[in-house]
């Protein structure tokens, strides 16, 4: 997002320009007052509405030369000028982000909280829901492992849903394969989460199968299954919902109608749901997402 921010802005800055120009243009150049050039920049930066004027205002011819240093003076006069577009311009990009996210989660309720795939943590009645997409050779989602844990056992209306999402390697898919199948079976699904993400190195087949094994699982059976259409089928649906939602990364939480990348720590997690139960959203002063990441 921050990359939006910064085309944004150095949009913006152009709009700015063109706005003085084009009000310096069809104007007596001389005896302006530094009120008439600021109310000359608020219109051009969007936070006034635009006077209206006259076809031939608006076809006077504008002089470049002089234009660029008003431009340039008013802006070294003012540097916290742009650090206010910045701010304005950043929020508005989190307001759109947040009203596309809110639309796209709607539409896919069905697919994100009731999937038949999905692995249930916690109270499956819980008044609040976190759901993480993780990849089993993702540091990031290694480095929560212990916080979303705790979250689950110190929070008895807590339901945590996790979904495979495996992105970075091949050794990623075939070690979701075998937890789709162990989330299936009557062991501890729990366990096996906790217990790969411990094993050190890369978690592949083998990785995956010993942890079942040591569950009680067959390590001969789940190989044979683990390439069954229904199991593509399940991890296919997991794709098909972050295309839908723009996420690209792992790990990514849905709190609400908030999509969150990165490694959000226990403190925040927490806090979301605090809010969720407070007032129905992630936050709660009425600012809307603040985009905040943590991780990557």
């Amino acid at each position: 997002m921050q990359k939006a921010i910064n085309i944004g802005l150095a949009a913006a800055i152009v709009v700015l320009g063109a706005g003085l120009a084009y009000s310096i243009a069809s104007r007596p150049q001389s005896g302006m007052t530094a009120a008439e050039i600021e109310a000359i920049v608020a219109q051009a930066a969007g936070a006034q509405p635009a006077a209206e004027t006259t076809p031939e205002v608006q076809a006077a011819p504008i002089d470049t030369a002089t234009i660029g240093p008003v431009i340039e003076d008013y802006l070294l006069a003012n540097p916290r000028l742009l650090e206010r577009m910045s701010i304005e311009l950043q929020a508005q990009v989190s307001a759109e982000e947040g009203e596309r996210a809110r639309i796209a989660l709607a539409a896919l309720e069905e697919e994100i909280y009731n999937d038949p795939a999905n692995i249930v943590l916690g109270n499956p009645d819980g008044d609040v829901t976190i759901v993480e997409m993780f990849d089993y050779n993702c540091g990031y989602c290694r480095q929560v492992v212990a916080d979303v844990m705790a979250l689950v056992e110190e929070d008895p209306d807590l339901r945590v849903i996790l979904k495979e999402f495996p992105i970075l390697s091949q050794a990623s898919v075939d070690a979701a394969r075998i937890a789709i199948l162990v989330g299936r079976s009557d062991v501890s699904y729990q366990d096996f989460h906790t217990e790969l993400f411990a094993t050190p190195g890369e978690i592949d087949t083998q990785a995956a199968l010993a942890a079942a094994e040591s569950l009680g699982l067959s390590r001969v059976s789940l190989e044979l299954e683990m390439g069954a259409p229904d199991v593509s089928d399940a991890l296919q649906r997991t794709y098909t919902i972050a295309q839908a939602l723009g996420i690209s990364g792992t790990p990514t939480f849905i709190i609400g109608d908030e999509v969150i990348p990165g490694a959000l720590p226990k403190v925040e997690l927490l806090r979301r749901v605090e809010n969720m139960r407070e007032c129905g959203d992630t936050l709660c002063d009425g600012t809307g997402q603040d985009g905040s990441t943590y991780g990557g």
